[in-house]
């Protein structure tokens, strides 16, 4: 199979190391509006060939849409305009506003909405690598509004990989990607903020981070490129989320200045039941 990769960086890039290593995709295209990663894609093998992006889709039976999520808003209409029987496939973090937008396309049956949830702090193509999907969760949306066909080839192309598969509505898959990703990467943002805000001293920083610091505030390092789109796409539930996060702070906050540990306590206690669900 020829898949066409529009948008070369971490996801695209991982997407299509693994796709060659396990023998779904015999040629993968690439299309990017920067040249530079097209370069750096072909140097490390994650492509065989780059091509605009009109001829990359004529000449793919798969197109991965794979831009940070503003980008798709513009592109993946003027995808579906170009396809005739190829299937178009986007793994963007949010899903509202392009669902809405390509609703009533003529071709959209041959769109499939797809979210493999995976990811690192880095970006680019140089940031891509092997086994980053391994055993992940991939989320298809609105699935009834595809062609059976179309979605089933999806579903083997990340069953390949192997990816297990959750299918939601689009409303509930923005909802539930600000409460487990999206206030993840603001928290992470905020907090580094706050240490280099009260500790001027970098060496500092570098000599006493332990591991949970830096786990803690490692999406900090993500690409604000990628970050803010998700951001402005999906504010509301963002906003939602990141209220009821503020309250907990407050909380917290609320219970130092009293010396109120035992409620304390209490509080880490609770948040100790996340481990029934995370292990």
């Amino acid at each position: 199979m020829i898949i066409s990769i529009i948008g070369i960086g971490l996801i695209g890039g991982s997407l299509a190391i693994t796709l060659k290593e396990n023998g779904f995709a015999s040629h993968i295209i690439g299309s990017d509006i920067q040249q530079e990663n097209l370069d750096k894609a072909i140097r490390r093998r994650l492509i065989d060939e780059d091509l605009p992006m009109e001829e990359a889709i004529a000449k793919a039976d798969l197109i991965i849409l794979s831009t940070p999520v503003d980008a798709m808003l513009k592109l993946l209409p003027k995808i579906l305009d170009l396809v005739d029987q190829q299937i178009v496939i986007d793994v963007g973090s949010t899903k509202k506003r392009l669902m809405e937008l390509v609703k009533n396309h003529p071709k959209r049956g041959n769109y499939v909405s797809t979210h493999p949830m995976a990811g690192t702090e880095y970006s680019g193509p140089e940031a891509a690598i092997p086994n980053l999907y391994d055993n992940k969760y991939t989320v298809f949306c609105d699935v009834e509004d595809s062609n059976p066909n179309a979605v089933n080839l999806v579903k083997q192309m990340y069953r390949s990989i192997p990816m297990k598969i959750l299918e939601l509505d689009t409303l509930s898959h923005d909802i539930h990607t600000a409460y487990v990703s999206h206030i993840s990467h603001i928290s992470s943002f905020a907090l580094a903020l706050t240490v280099l805000a009260k500790e001027k001293d970098e060496d500092r920083i570098f000599e006493l981070a332990s591991s949970g610091f830096s786990s803690t505030v490692r999406l900090a390092k993500s690409s604000p490129d990628m970050w803010v789109p998700i951001f402005r796409q999906n504010r509301d539930n963002v906003l939602d989320v990141l209220d009821e996060h503020i309250n907990q702070l407050a909380r917290f906050r609320s219970l130092l200045i009293k010396q109120d540990f035992k409620t304390f306590y209490q509080l880490i206690e609770e948040s100790n039941q996340i481990k029934k669900i995370i292990s």
